[in-house]
């Protein structure tokens, strides 16, 4: 691994973990890219606000991973920290070292405050995340 995550973040199950803050540092400061593994039917409501985002969807990550940047730093992140684990496994495993994991994902780079774009009409709704759906088209269901 290089140096560029260098005196930051914290390791846990051997993977460098970043904190929403440290991320978004690393991201606008040391063009860091994160990449955003969440399924297509998970970004439309809150996205990544920062000028490097590439949306690779981890279960199309095998088909596409050779096209990710292997020159440049990248910041795992999904939901919540555990597809984004699951990424981070297959990306070490096909050569990537420069990477961290996004701890906590979106989810808690919207609790700190960190930038997001939001489209209202992409809200989210369900018990779980299992059974998330848009919540617009559970109130026509209804």
């Amino acid at each position: 691994m290089s140096d560029f995550f260098k005196d930051i973040g914290f390791r846990s199950s051997g993977f460098l973990n970043l904190s929403a803050r440290e991320a978004y540092q690393e991201a606008i400061n040391n063009n860091a890219i994160i990449i955003d593994v969440r399924e297509n039917s998970m970004i439309g409501y809150k996205c990544f606000d920062v000028p490097n985002v590439i949306y690779a969807p981890n279960s199309e990550l095998e088909k596409y991973y050779s096209n990710l940047p292997d020159d440049k730093p990248l910041i795992i992140a999904d939901s919540v920290g555990l597809r984004s684990k699951e990424a981070m496994i297959f990306l070490l495993s096909k050569g990537y070292s420069n990477i961290a994991n996004l701890a906590g994902g979106i989810v808690e780079w919207d609790k700190d405050g960190m930038p997001l774009k939001i489209d209202k009409n992409e809200e989210l709704s369900g018990a779980c995340l299992c059974r998330l759906r848009p919540k617009n088209k559970l109130k026509k269901q209804i």
